[in-house]
């Protein structure tokens, strides 16, 4: 683990997607946070001293989704599966599909494997794993506000971890993220189609591995509107919606469904320029607590 000391910085972004403003300042404390992203050796054995069996390879329960139906109450996860030609980019079911078999151990379906991929990143991870996963370790998710001020390596205000406003500095790559027209063409030149293996890129300033691209990373805390975060820490949604509603879906709140929504941070390999240019410390998106996906992992934290 790295030591990152507290401080105050400016977090957020006026520049891209409005989740992310406005810039606000933000103080947070000391804390250890992990050097890389945990791996699939990492998990494998949390998973052989403890039996825990992840969300992804359980089937849910019926009574927390109303109307579903029977094929989709199976073991699964959603996987990535790139389309033949161009899609309309305004519709991600277009490029992501629920897959049955699809879990950490199987991350792109039932066939395919993690034999070989001991130190990529571990995916397919919904946030009870990840929860289940630091209690054993001692640790905890770290907050929105001290995800980003690790990610942002000390530079106050930068667009990228490494500094600056180059995607490749000197055409040098930083990170594992999509290079090609996004979701049809994936050119490569970094050499990873899907995950890489953690610390493949150079570190951010505090000598932190990975926290642009990659996979993207679970925080603690609820979604909310980005100037209610004044702190390193955020409160619980409503139960009952009120002001909070941008945790929830509209949609599947008219169907008697409320499914919470945590933080995630830093993109992932999936990120394009001409797609979710999210590969920045300020960004950040909604996750629901009961989905795992083929480009979600985590780290984790100690609080001094």
């Amino acid at each position: 683990m790295v030591w990152i000391p507290g401080g105050e910085y400016l977090m957020g972004s006026d520049r891209h997607y409005p989740e992310e403003a406005p810039v606000h300042r933000v103080s947070v404390g000391g804390f250890w946070i992990d050097r890389f992203q945990v791996t699939n050796a990492q998990y494998r054995k949390f998973v052989r001293e403890t039996g825990y069996v992840t969300v992804a390879q359980r089937a849910p329960d019926p009574a927390d989704y109303p109307g579903a139906q029977p094929e989709m109450l199976v073991p699964a996860s959603t996987v990535f599966v790139q389309p033949a030609q161009p899609v309309d980019l305004r519709n991600h079911y277009n490029w992501w599909r629920f897959v049955p078999g699809a879990d950490w151990l199987h991350p792109r379906g039932p066939e395919s494997t993690i034999r070989g991929h001991a130190t990529h990143p571990v995916v397919h991870v919904a946030w009870d794993d990840v929860e289940a996963y630091a209690a054993w370790a001692g640790k905890e998710l770290p907050t929105e506000a001290e995800w980003e001020f690790a990610a942002r390596g000390g530079l106050d205000g930068a667009e990228y971890a490494w500094g600056g406003d180059e995607l490749t500095p000197d055409g040098r790559f930083m990170a594992n993220t999509w290079h090609g027209q996004f979701p049809t063409r994936n050119d490569m030149p970094d050499g990873y189609k899907w995950t890489a293996p953690v610390g493949s890129f150079p570190p951010n300033g505090y000598d932190l591995y990975d926290m642009i691209g990659n996979v993207w990373e679970w925080t603690s805390d609820w979604f909310q509107n980005h100037d209610k975060v004044q702190h390193a820490c955020c409160v619980a949604p409503d139960p009952i919606g009120g002001e909070r509603d941008s945790s929830y879906d509209p949609a599947e709140v008219a169907q008697g469904i409320r499914i919470p929504r945590r933080v995630i941070k830093g993109g992932s390999h999936l990120c394009a320029p001409n797609y979710c240019q999210r590969y920045r410390p300020a960004a950040r998106m909604p996750q629901t607590v009961d989905t795992a996906t083929s480009h979600l992992g985590f780290r984790c934290i100690v609080r001094s």
